[in-house]
């Protein structure tokens, strides 16, 4: 049972602290658009996520003199990073600092509830994950409440192009989350230095294409800093938490994060805010926690099979035996016999079985 539980809040823990890292890069991302083009700042702050998971990982190399616990990427990997890259590294981030140029950090913090959402329903729709009845309510809560969030009551307008923009950033980073799900058993420090590496690296080329300047003040380095946190450390712990989630569940919680860039927008910059973020914030908050109480349960039967992967021996789904005793997180290429049983489980590296109920 402690194994079992130990299985659940190490990834849920995981997921909260990915979001919360994200969720206040929105509002300083807001003070530096103005001062760097929204392209350069898309590069600038995946090649800031780059260069802080290389120091990190040549410091823990040293430091620790441990190689890491997590399989390194390799060419079957390719498509999937390769993917995840476009859509989240280039696509999602200049999408985002671009939408930013229309909207609020408040407003843009909330709207990015809507990653969570796309994550879910591409999870759902294209890679069979359950969901249930609670998706209907957080789909329903999340699109009233970007309604909300795009009008604007002292003109009776409602204002497209700024939550378009985060719209299409939340879904680009949704078909990146379900993809990267299928890597997520590799080592996450190597999966975000990959991925930051080639997005901040294209995104600078194509601004540089446009003949946009990158800026050699303060502002840099500032980005780059922001870069390492909000989109280096995130996606690492993003990563962690998609291994023992699932990309549905992880994007769920995710979703708590951007209420902190919301909260952090209101102190930095200063903000108005209108009668209708109050529905809009009850309502994502409602959609969020749709998905977020449940407990899935039913029989299933697990088909052998052999991969590597972290993992301790304080669970059902791990009682190998080694020559040697082994205690606490290794890895090692095991096998998982064929098995049937029914217990409390998310879609976890173990759990991507079908369910032709809907369950």
């Amino acid at each position: 049972m402690i194994g079992q539980m130990n299985s659940r809040s190490i990834p849920v823990a995981f997921a909260i602290i990915s979001a919360s890292l994200f969720g206040i890069g929105t509002p300083f991302a807001k003070m530096l658009i103005g001062e760097i083009e929204p392209i350069v700042l898309a590069g600038l702050l995946y090649s800031g996520a780059f260069l802080g998971l290389s120091i990190y990982a040549v410091l823990n190399r040293v430091l620790s003199k441990e190689r890491s616990r997590s399989a390194p990427l390799d060419k079957k990997d390719a498509p999937w990073i390769a993917g995840a890259t476009v859509f989240g590294g280039i696509v999602a981030p200049v999408c985002l600092m671009t939408g930013l140029t229309f909207t609020t950090g408040f407003a843009a913090s909330l709207l990015l509830n809507l990653e969570g959402l796309a994550t879910a329903l591409i999870a759902y729709f294209f890679f069979k994950e359950n969901l249930g009845w609670r998706l209907g309510v957080a789909v329903t809560c999340m699109t009233v409440s970007g309604i909300f969030l795009s009008w604007d009551p002292s003109t009776n307008a409602i204002s497209l192009a700024g939550p378009l923009l985060l719209l299409a950033a939340g879904i680009a980073w949704g078909v990146d989350n379900n993809l990267t799900r299928h890597i997520s058993c590799k080592d996450p420090v190597q999966i975000a230095q990959v991925k930051g590496l080639v997005a901040g690296s294209a995104s600078l080329l194509i601004a540089l294409l446009l003949g946009l300047g990158v800026p050699t003040n303060l502002n840099i380095v500032l980005a780059l800093v922001l870069g390492s946190v909000s989109y280096g450390a995130s996606l690492v712990f993003f990563i962690q938490a998609l291994r023992g989630m699932g990309a549905s569940r992880t994007g769920a919680f995710f979703s708590i994060g951007p209420f902190f860039g919301a909260a952090l927008s209101v102190v930095l910059l200063n903000e108005g805010l209108g009668w209708t973020v109050v529905p809009a914030a009850v309502l994502m908050i409602i959609g969020v926690l749709a998905i977020v109480y449940e407990r899935h349960s039913h029989r299933h039967t697990h088909e052998e099979a052999t991969h590597s992967h972290p993992h301790p021996h304080d669970d059902m789904s791990h009682d190998h035996c080694h020559e040697i005793p082994v205690n606490g997180q290794h890895q090692h290429e095991h096998v998982h016999y064929p098995e049937s049983h029914d217990h409390v489980h998310w879609p976890d590296i173990h759990h991507r079985h079908g369910h032709e109920d809907g369950k």
